[in-house]
């Protein structure tokens, strides 16, 4: 509430001039101090305290050793390592140690690296891509019949293994590369063999 407090002023004679009465206002802060109050008041009795909730993770039981199956073959692998300076290093197949050899490359020869290892697949991803385009399959089947055959075993299968010196772009690049040459099976691995490194490496003091 504000009360107003008049200041009078003296009594003059009747040809004084007269002048306006100045007041003085003062606010009564109580009610807001009350209302304050009772809305911290509220919240605190509506407010529900956090309860810390915890996932719980069900795992399979692990198989017995003779009931584990081995693992099938890729009959069509490329492991491709990104690193410095933009640069490729890749093998085919498995890794043997004192025999597998790395091969460089770069971002401008890898398309036509990962064709010439996909060909199959390139040319008849190429070709519902043509007939998609004539309209003479609609969305659904271009994206089934693509997927099919780009998950084929003969398919190409690339593992992508960036190390420490390679950058985050180069690895947006390779991926992109994946969809240009019509790889659909693809894994990116954070970690590289002691064995792999270590050729590598060697590989890299070349550059």
């Amino acid at each position: 509430m504000a009360d107003v407090q008049p200041q009078g002023g003296g009594g003059g004679g009747r040809h004084e001039k007269k002048r306006a009465k100045r007041s003085s206002t003062h606010i009564d802060m109580t009610p807001m101090v009350d209302l304050a109050f009772l809305l911290l008041t509220f919240f605190i009795l509506t407010t529900t305290m956090y309860k810390p909730s915890t996932l719980q993770l069900t795992f399979p039981v692990p198989q017995d050793e003779q009931d584990k199956k081995e693992l099938q073959k890729v009959a069509n692998a490329m492991t491709v390592f990104l690193t410095k300076d933009d640069q490729i290093l890749y093998y085919k197949d498995a890794f043997e140690p004192g025999v597998t050899q790395l091969t460089r490359t770069n971002f401008s020869e890898i398309t036509k690296v990962l064709i010439e290892n996909n060909r199959s697949t390139f040319e008849q991803v190429q070709e519902l891509r043509r007939r998609y385009n004539a309209n003479e399959i609609d969305q659904l089947a271009f994206d089934t019949l693509k997927n099919n055959l780009e998950k084929r075993d003969e398919a190409l299968f690339v593992i992508i293994k960036p190390d420490k010196d390679a950058k985050y772009r180069n690895m947006i690049d390779m991926v992109d590369e994946m969809d240009i040459t019509g790889v659909g099976k693809y894994a990116v691995q954070d970690t590289i063999k002691p064995t792999e490194l270590a050729l590598l490496e060697a590989e890299k003091l070349k550059f």
